[in-house]
Formats: structure tokens, C-alpha cells, sequence
């Protein structure tokens, strides 16, 4: 019987290959991870100079140990491995196929050799499995080690040695060589090693002395010098003057030192004494203390906020600063209330404004604080700035005298009560003084307050320091009077007005931190429509000071040419225009709208007049059409709070967030359950005017309806019939109408989401209509000139801050022609070639090239 010749399998050598290598790898691993994980981590602790933090001893120790486990650890990987064959690389692969080809191509036909069919068939399932076995592809290896580390010991060690060639230094596991018999320290006799750390606030680099070659150095106040010294002990010494400490006898040899670490304080010398040794020439560079000066005069602003610009600098940097203010009780008039002895104050400590980046070794900024409050407000001080670096060096600036700058009070009344406020602060003894004083003058409250709520405010104060006073007056009773008088004069000198422009300012400020801090649509929308309430507010009580003013003065008292007039659409289309910047992510433009939007609203003035006395026909019209835009947004506002609360049914009713009433006038009047609200909406009115809907009587649909019979009734004697302006002034109202209707039935359907999308085009339709009546009724004034009425003589002196006729109807554009002349074609060319001139100019500033890129793309 003749041996069956050996079959030559169809595989992929590249297959074949690549198991049997990763069969290898899991031998490898399963038997030495002890050993690999031990070696990692000696590498880690080398790397990481772990061995030059401990005594000899102690390296010596941790290297047998690890020496022992890691040979404890080889012993028990050889005796665990096993090297496979290539028998074992191809059953794996064999048994990752299917039908197991490989084995299939080593058997041989047992029956049937005899019969051609039999061969035949047998032949054929060979050349399927050799088909098979020739699409072999390698066998990933389990390299997976869970159940033999299952504390992942490996990995620990994985990761130390990471850091280590991380954070450590190559150079650290050379040193080890120096600690060895025999080694190279011993060998080539003693050695050293030295650094420079200068101190971290100064930034400079660390030297490595065994690197230079110069004999002085120049370091910092402050630098440590590291010096190391190996091979045999005493065979180096140190002599130094640079530390100041004094110089000992010669130290024995066995106990010196191999390590030292040097504080530079001053100047001097470092000596190695030995063979190789070395000397250095130490030049201290004294870190001196920073410098700071007043860089200008102290400035107040309206309401009483001090500026005073102030420079420093410092060789390394200033780190931070102090403005110390004491009073100069030499330059204080000492008359009236302030010829008593003042009671002592210790002095103001105010921390000074730093770069937030930048270099701090020489800028200047801007101290900024508001002592309006302080008793020692519009009185003479001493401001003494001071200045600190990381060192400690503290830089303290000449004493610079000025007036405290506080609040100024142009209200007679309320620099009165301000005066005895600072009189009961001077000292307590003032007390009896001050009540007198108060009393005085609020003895005939008829000819001095005007709101009898800051009278009764002030009498209940007066009381409380008269009691005060009669028990004996505390520190902390004088400083709460103090504050009540403070809130009265306030309220005084601002009124309502001032409440008004606060929350205006308010509304402001949080809608520009919402932009600058990327909020949500939702969150902007929110916001938006509180400054549009704000606005609205300010806007009536400026109003009602014009009406108050306008009954103490003549009637034929006109406005400066300087003076800016306004009427609410102006407004509202500035706000629009803000809020369709922000919607298309042009918030750089949308941040400067909204600056000048608040510096406009806190310049300008209203023009109002009596109430149907002195006012044109279309004028009337135009106050009411504007009345019944702001209820009807109050309705739509109301509209939306109730969608809102259909999808909040556990909270109570009107508790919903943002939720600010049910009234509808701005959406501030009477709240859901019937109490009175914040303001004075379209409710109030219509209640004395004995309109449905007034108050919380009735439904939103029936308030829709009512607020669409007014609108009926408006449009019915609405001017301006038989112009095109005026003819399409009646279109708009009637679109309104059309909407209102919609959306009472849309609301008497519990449908809110329709009601608030048709009140939107209700109010957008009223929008038009006004824009309308406002150029018709600017037609009829062109029209009809020399009338003489009291409109066209304020309208006549009606200019802007450039000395501009203003548009029609209070608006805030021109209606003047620019380009005068009879070539304004070729005057608008040269125009827009300087614009192009000047974009080109790179060395312009930022601000300004971005707005002439700006006209360039709109012109």
C-alpha cells in the first residue's frame, strides 16, 4: 500500500500567515502580561524621576522588588506558553469557514474509488471546498485578558507609563546608571548638576547650568537654584553669598549634602568645590515695585457714576489694584449741618479695575464706581490708588483731591431733603437739627409736593427720627433713615418718569445680554416684547409730563429746533426693524439699533396736546387708530398667554410663566382672577367710556368685538375721502376689520391659535392704514399752506439735530432732497466713488469700513 502523497492546500499564504501571528500575540499576552505590566511600570516611575525623591536605600529596595516579580513573573509566562504550529493556524482557519474546506481537502475517498460516478461526485465537492478555502480570510486574534487581569492591572500600568513619557523626561532614566556599583559616577569620578527656576509670575525660562558656559548669570529676585551632586558623598561641596544665610565652618564629609536648593535674595557668588566643579557670578535683578498714577481728572455722569483714568505698569506685571478714599476734612466748607465734629468713617477700599487679557505691564483703565449713596457724596476726599504685583511690591500713587462726585439733584425740594440726609450722616447729633428742618418744610404740603404719596412718605420718616432721636439714635436706625430720605428725594426728582425709563433700560440691557449670550428665538421673542411694553409705558408717562408742563406754561410756548419729535408708529418701526435683524443672525447690527433705539427714547420728548383741544382732525384720528393698535395687541398678548395655559393645566390660573393679566390694554391690566393689575390698558378706558369689555367683564370675543366696533366707528369718520392716500387708509381698516371679525369667531371657537394669527394681520392692517392717513394727512398740509394752525407752526420749526426738515407725520427721516442741484445723477456717481475710495483704505478703522461696505451693499 503506497503513502497518499501530501496535498497542497489553496489557501492565501497572507491568511495563513496572519493567524498563525495572532495566535503567537495570544500566547504572548496570556503568559507574559505579569511581566509587561511590571516592566511598564518601573519605566513610568524612571521616566517620571521617582528615584531622585527618595533616599538610595529606598531605589535600591524598589529595584530588587521589582527585579524578583518581574523574574517570578518570566518563570510563570514559560511555563504557560505554548508556540502554535502551523496545524494550530490552519484548524482556526479551517473553522472559521463554513463546511470546514480545509479538512475536507486532506481526506481521501474511501468507498466508491472504484466507481467513475462515485469519483466524479467526490472530485466535485474538492473542487468546492478548494473554491472555498482559497476565499479564506485571517482569523482576528482574542486578545481579551478579562478573565485572567480582572482587575486591569495591565491597563494601570498602561497609563502610568503614558504619563511618564508624557510628563517626564528621557533624561531622568539615564541618572539611574549614576546609582549603580561601578557606574558612571564612580567611574568618572564625582559630578554635579544645576538649574535656574526663575519665579513663575515673571515668565522667563528655566537655565540648565551644566549647558552654559558663562560665568554670570542674571536672574530674578527670588529664582531657585538647584544644584545635585553625585558620587561619592563630601567629594563635592557648595560655598554660596546668594541666599544670605551666614557662612558655617567646613561641614564633615559624611554628613553633607547631595542636594541643594538656593532662594536668590541678593547678589553674590555659587562655588562647586571639588573636582569639576564650577563658579558663577549670581547678578540679582531686583524686582521692583509697579507704579500707578492718576492719568487724567475725575469725570461724573448724569446720575452720578465717577470716571477716573488711571495708569500703571510693572516689570513683570500688575497683578491687582486699590483705590483708597478718605475724606479731606480740611477743603469741607464747615458751615450748617457740617460744623459739627463728623462722627470717624473708616476709610473707602474699592478694588481697581485689571485688563481681563492682555499685557499688564503698563495700561491704563478706567475706575469706574457709583458713590451717589455715600455720606461722604459731593464732599472733598483724598483717592490714593495703589498697585500690586505677584511678588507683593505694593505701588502707592500721590493722593489726588477732588469732590466726590454723587448724584446731582435739580429738584429744589429733593436737594433739600438730600442736604439733611447728608447733615444726619455727618454725625448723629444732627439729629434733633434735621427733624426740625424736615419738619419745616414739609408744613404746608400744598404749595410744595406734588403727589401726596412722597408727603406721607416723608412725614412717616420724620416720626420714626423723631422717635429715634427721643430713645437715642443708633448707628444702624440713622443709616435706615438715611435710606428712606434718599428714596424720597429720588422720588421727587424722577417721578414716575424715572420708574418708566429704569424698567426701559432694563429691558434694554436684557435683551443686549440675551443677544450677546446667544439665546433661543423664544427667549428673544420674550424679551422683545417686554421692551416694546417698557416702551409703550415710558412713551405715556412722557405724556403725562408734557400735559402737566403744558398747564404750568404758555400755550404758545414752541420746541426747540433741537428737540426730537416722535410718534408711536416711528417707534414701532424701529422695534420691528431690531427684531428683524436678530430673526436673519445680524446681531452686530441688531446690538447698535437697539444703542441708538435707548439713546433716542432717553433724548427725546413728546409732543402732545390737550386731548381734542388744539389738535387737527387727522391728528385725533391718528391717537385713536394708535389706541386701538395697542388693545389690540394686548388682546393678541392675551390670546397667547391663554394658548400657553391650555398646555399648562396643573398650574393655577394666571400663574403660567410670563403670564401678566387678562385686561389686554399692553397686556398688564386685570389679572385672571379679577384683581387689579399692573397698568391702565384699553380696560380702564373702555370702562368709563361704558364699552363691553370693560374690565374682566365679558370674554376675549366680546372685547374682540367691542375693539371691532371702534375700529368701525373710527374708520366711518376717518379724513382725508377722495384722496388716494386717504381712500387706501379706509382699504387697511377695512382688512382690519375683516381680521378682528375672524378672530372673534376664531376665539368664540376656543380655536386661539387662529384668533392670534388673525389678529396679527389685524394689526399689521392698522399699521398700513396709519402709514396711510399719515401721508394723506402730510398732502393735505402741503396743500393748505399759511393756514397758521398751532401743528404747522411746530411743524415748521420741526428740524432734526443736523438742521433737516423732518419727514411727514413726526417721522424720523427727511423729506428734503439730498442731492440739490441739476446734475444729481452725477453728483450720487461721485458720492458713491468716495465710498468706494474710502472701503479701499485699509488703514481705515474696522467699524468704519464695515459700514461702508455696508452702503455698498445697499446702495
Amino acid at each position: 500500500m503506497t503513502a497518499k502523497p501530501p496535498v497542497r492546500l489553496p489557501i492565501p499564504r497572507l491568511s495563513l500567515l496572519a493567524t498563525h501571528v495572532g495566535m503567537v500575540a495570544e500566547q504572548v499576552l496570556r503568559a507574559f502580561w505579569p511581566l509587561f505590566s511590571i516592566v511598564m511600570t518601573a519605566l513610568a516611575a524612571l521616566l517620571l524621576g521617582l528615584h531622585d525623591m527618595v533616599p538610595i536605600e529606598g531605589v535600591w529596595t524598589a529595584a530588587s522588588v521589582t527585579l524578583i516579580a518581574a523574574l517570578i513573573a518570566l518563570i510563570w509566562g514559560a511555563r504557560r506558553f505554548h508556540w502554535p504550529s502551523r496545524q494550530d493556524a490552519l484548524a482556526r482557519l479551517d473553522a472559521s469557514l463554513p463546511g470546514r474546506p480545509i479538512q475536507a481537502l486532506t481526506d481521501a475517498q474511501t468507498i466508491g474509488a472504484s466507481d467513475p460516478a462515485s469519483v466524479a461526485l467526490w472530485q466535485a465537492h474538492q473542487k468546492r471546498m478548494s473554491d472555498r478555502a482559497a476565499q479564506a480570510e485571517p482569523v482576528k486574534p482574542n486578545l481579551r485578558l478579562a478573565d485572567r487581569d480582572p482587575f486591569a492591572l495591565r491597563y494601570a500600568a498602561l497609563l502610568l507609563v503614558t504619563v511618564g513619557a508624557l510628563f517626564g523626561s528621557i533624561w531622568h532614566v539615564k541618572s539611574v546608571t549614576e546609582l549603580t556599583p561601578g557606574g558612571d559616577a564612580l567611574v568618572n569620578g564625582p559630578s554635579w548638576e544645576g538649574w535656574v527656576e526663575p519665579p513663575r509670575y515673571t515668565g522667563l525660562p528655566s537655565l540648565y547650568l551644566n549647558d552654559l558656559n558663562q560665568e554670570t548669570l542674571q536672574v530674578p529676585e527670588g529664582s531657585r537654584i538647584t544644584l545635585r551632586f553625585y558620587g561619592e558623598v563630601g567629594a563635592l561641596g557648595l560655598t554660596e553669598t546668594v541666599t544670605g544665610a551666614p557662612v558655617e565652618d567646613e561641614t564633615p564629609a559624611e554628613t553633607q549634602a547631595t542636594s541643594h536648593d538656593l532662594i536668590v535674595i541678593q547678589s553674590g557668588a555659587v562655588q562647586i568645590d571639588g573636582p569639576g566643579g564650577n563658579t558663577w557670578t549670581v547678578d540679582m535683578v531686583r524686582d521692583e515695585a509697579p507704579q500707578i498714577s492718576v492719568a487724567g481728572v475725575i469725570e461724573a455722569e448724569a446720575g452720578g457714576q465717577m470716571s477716573l483714568p488711571f495708569t500703571a505698569s510693572d516689570d513683570y506685571g500688575v497683578t491687582s489694584g486699590t483705590a483708597r478714599i478718605e475724606l479731606d476734612l480740611a477743603g469741607v466748607d464747615r458751615r450748617y449741618g457740617l460744623s459739627a465734629d463728623p462722627e470717624p468713617r473708616e476709610a473707602l477700599i474699592v478694588d481697581l479695575p485689571m485688563p481681563i487679557a492682555g499685557d499688564r505691564r503698563m495700561f491704563t483703565e478706567d475706575f469706574i464706581e457709583d458713590f451717589s449713596t455715600h455720606p461722604w457724596a459731593n464732599l472733598p476726599v483724598k483717592i490714593t490708588l495703589m498697585a500690586d504685583d505677584a511678588k507683593g511690591n505694593t505701588g502707592e500713587a500721590m493722593p489726588y483731591g477732588a469732590s466726590l462726585p454723587g448724584r446731582r439733584f435739580f429738584d429744589p425740594l429733593a436737594a433739600a431733603i438730600i442736604e439733611q440726609r447728608r447733615d444726619l450722616l455727618w454725625t448723629r447729633d444732627n439729629a434733633k437739627r434735621v427733624s426740625q428742618l424736615i419738619r419745616a418744610i414739609s408744613h404746608r404740603p400744598q404749595d410744595v409736593f406734588r403727589s401726596e404719596t412722597v408727603y406721607l412718605r416723608l412725614r412717616f420718616t420724620l416720626r420714626r427720627l423723631e422717635t429715634f432721636t427721643e430713645f437715642g439714635l443708633r448707628s444702624e436706625q440713622r443709616d435706615e433713615i438715611a435710606q428712606s430720605l434718599w428714596d424720597v428725594a429720588v422720588m421727587i426728582e424722577d417721578g414716575t418718569l424715572g420708574d418708566a425709563l429704569e424698567r426701559l433700560r432694563e429691558a434694554r440691557e436684557r435683551l443686549a445680554e440675551a443677544m450677546k449670550n446667544g439665546a433661543s428665538d423664544q427667549e428673544i421673542a420674550e424679551l422683545m416684547q417686554e421692551l416694546r411694553e417698557a416702551t409703550e409705558d415710558y412713551l405715556r408717562q412722557l405724556q403725562r409730563q408734557a400735559q402737566n408742563e403744558g398747564q404750568q406754561n404758555q400755550q404758545g410756548q414752541q420746541q426747540s429746533e433741537n428737540q426730537m419729535t416722535m410718534n408711536q408708529d416711528d417707534l414701532q418701526r424701529m422695534m420691528d426693524r431690531i427684531q428683524e435683524l436678530m430673526e436673519q443672525g445680524r446681531m452686530a447690527e441688531a446690538e447698535q439699533a437697539l444703542r441708538e433705539f435707548q439713546e433716542m427714547m432717553e433724548n427725546m420728548q413728546m409732543a402732545q396736546g390737550q386731548q381734542g383741544q388744539g389738535q387737527s382732525e387727522g391728528q385725533q384720528a391718528m391717537e385713536g387708530l394708535a389706541e386701538t393698535l395697542r388693545n389690540q395687541q394686548g388682546l393678541s398678548d392675551q390670546a397667547f398667554r391663554d394658548l400657553q395655559e391650555q398646555f399648562n393645566q396643573g398650574g393655577q390660573s394666571g400663574q403660567s410663566q410670563q403670564n401678566e393679566g387678562r385686561n389686554g390694554g399692553q397686556g398688564r391690566g386685570q389679572s385672571h382672577e379679577g384683581q387689579q393689575g399692573q397698568g391702565q390698558g384699553s380696560g380702564d378706558r373702555q370702562a368709563q367710556q361704558g364699552q363691553p369689555g370693560a374690565g374682566d367683564q365679558g370674554t376675549l370675543a366680546d372685547r374682540q368685538q367691542a375693539l371691532r366696533n371702534e375700529l368701525q366707528r373710527q374708520q366711518d369718520n376717518l379724513p382725508g375721502a377722495g384722496t388716494p392716500e386717504g381712500d387706501a387708509a379706509r382699504e387697511s381698516l377695512g382688512r382690519a376689520g375683516e381680521a378682528m371679525e375672524n378672530a372673534e369667531d376664531a376665539l368664540r371657537q376656543n380655536d386661539m391659535a387662529e384668533a392670534i394669527d388673525q389678529q396679527s394681520e389685524a394689526m399689521e392692517a392698522l399699521r398700513e392704514g396709519m402709514r396711510s392717513l399719515g401721508e394723506a394727512m402730510a398732502q393735505q398740509n402741503q396743500s393748505q399752506p399759511g393756514q397758521g394752525s398751532e401743528e404747522g407752526d411746530m411743524r415748521a420749526q420741526n428740524r432734526d439735530p443736523l438742521g433737516r426738515q423732518q419727514g411727514s407725520n413726526g417721522s424720523i427721516s427727511s423729506d428734503e432732497n439730498l442731492l440739490q442741484g441739476d446734475d444729481v445723477y452725477r453728483r450720487a456717481r461721485e458720492l458713491l466713488d468716495e465710498i468706494r475710495r474710502r472701503a479701499g483704505e485699509g488703514e481705515r478703522p474696522e467699524a468704519e469700513l464695515e459700514y461702508l461696505k455696508r452702503l455698498l451693499e445697499r446702495f
